[in-house]
């Protein structure tokens, strides 16, 4: 993934999302899940790049911090609950995907505890 346009396609993929604006500003791209409105990507350039804050498990974002220069703790997100990913070119669409499809996951309806 290199520009804008790839993350939001890589997005729109997954079930029930969608591309949506909504901070008037046609530089910051949400995707929301259309059954409970929830952001699992903030697309944004910052800096000369493409930027992606993914929501992430603490656990999984300190390991993907620790494994890829690139993955920064989320930009004006809580920095435990969220990871930014800079498309700087050093991680593949491979590296890439899980993470969107792991914050896309962590958004959806809850599951009732027995």
């Amino acid at each position: 993934m290199k520009t804008r346009q790839d993350v939001i396609e890589a997005c729109l993929r997954l079930p029930d999302a969608f591309e949506d604006y909504p901070f008037d500003d046609p530089g910051m791209t949400c995707m929301r899940r259309k059954s409970n409105m929830k952001i699992f990507a903030f697309i944004f350039d910052r800096n000369g790049k493409i930027w992606i804050n993914l929501k992430a498990e603490p656990l999984k974002a300190d390991f993907w911090k620790d494994a890829y220069p690139a993955v920064v703790p989320g930009w004006h997100m809580n920095k435990r609950h969220w990871i930014s990913v800079i498309l700087d070119g050093s991680m593949t669409d491979e590296d890439i995907l899980p993470l969107i499809e792991d914050s896309y996951e962590l958004t959806g309806p809850k599951t009732k505890k027995r």
